[in-house]
């Protein structure tokens, strides 16, 4: 089997009727579903099976939803790889230590479970926000972030680095506004995301401190193979490590280009993005545009997002 690189996405992912076909035919995997119901104490069969869209991007139930949906491909893809490492974007990050077997899946949704309900109840009154500013560079977005903060006396910061030409700011609603209007103004395209906060940022501080003891609490392992996490975009190999970064994951940005770029530089060819649709697997060549044309063919990036395309996988 040759190796590969793993990609689990984290919000934005989830569509309507996102697991179902896989659970209508995998008992173990209606299991999950029927597990993370009870402990999140919602109907998400329901709300993703019937394609309510207003509920489908409520974080409280998305959370424990899409990793049901990551865990359970992963599960039935697992025969036909042999992982090299692996990564989760955000909320992604729990099913890629589930798939690594840092944490195990009884864990994990117990844990993104109550992530989501934190991060949905942390901002009541709506001063947070978030705006993904795109066709800019790097130190332009971080350039136009701090002044947006300083005139609009609010905290806002770079908040993901998804790819080279797709960040998203993150921090008090006015200064958000700011930031998109300044990216017009540099013939940047800015949209403000439908999201209940400004996630990875300090405004998710309440919530990361009511998370930790759970974090905490949690048997972490060795990985089964390296994790890159998002704090740092660089590899652990142990569980202590791996609970430290989580334990920042929440507050802080989420380095997707230099994850990216650390697998590429430490010898990965090939990535397999693990969820209901290809949002991960897209920005690999982007994040990796500093390569020449004969290395970015040596690139390799799949889907796995159904029973078919597990059927279809070459190993």
């Amino acid at each position: 089997m040759t190796s590969c690189a793993l990609l689990f996405p984290g919000q934005g992912s989830q569509e309507a009727g996102m697991g179902r076909e896989l659970a209508e035919a995998r008992p173990e995997a209606m299991t999950l579903w029927k597990r993370a119901e009870a402990i999140s104490g919602l109907p998400l069969r329901e709300i993703y099976w019937e394609g309510d869209a207003a509920a489908m991007s409520d974080t409280r139930a998305l959370q424990p939803a899409l990793t049901v949906v990551n865990i359970n491909l992963w599960r039935e893809l697992a025969g036909k790889v042999r992982p090299c490492a692996a990564a989760g974007h955000s909320l992604g990050e729990f099913s890629a230590l589930a798939a690594a077997e840092v944490l195990d899946p009884e864990t994990v949704l117990q844990i993104v479970s109550l992530r989501g309900r934190l991060m949905a109840e942390a901002d009541p009154d709506g001063t947070g926000s978030m705006a993904a500013i795109l066709k800019m560079k790097q130190e332009d977005v971080e350039a136009l972030a701090r002044e947006a903060a300083v005139e609009a006396d609010a905290l806002l910061i770079v908040a993901n680095y998804n790819t080279p030409a797709q960040f998203v700011v993150s921090g008090h609603r006015d200064a958000v506004a700011l930031a998109c209007q300044k990216a017009k103004e540099h013939r940047g395209r800015a949209i403000e995301l439908k999201v209940s906060g400004a996630f990875h940022s300090p405004m998710m501080e309440k919530a990361s401190r009511e998370l930790e003891p759970l974090l905490r609490k949690a048997v972490w392992r060795k990985p089964q193979f390296p994790v890159y996490c998002n704090l740092h975009g660089r590899a652990v190999t142990d569980g202590e490590s791996a609970k430290e970064s989580l334990l920042k994951q929440m507050t802080s940005s989420v380095l997707w280009i230099e994850t990216v770029r650390n697998q590429y530089a430490d010898g990965v060819r090939r990535w397999v993005e693990v969820g209901p649709k290809a949002v991960l697997g897209k920005m690999v060549p982007a994040c990796l545009n500093h390569l020449d044309e004969a290395a970015r063919q040596e690139l390799r990036v799949e889907l796995v997002n159904s029973l078919e395309s597990v059927k279809n996988f070459s190993a």
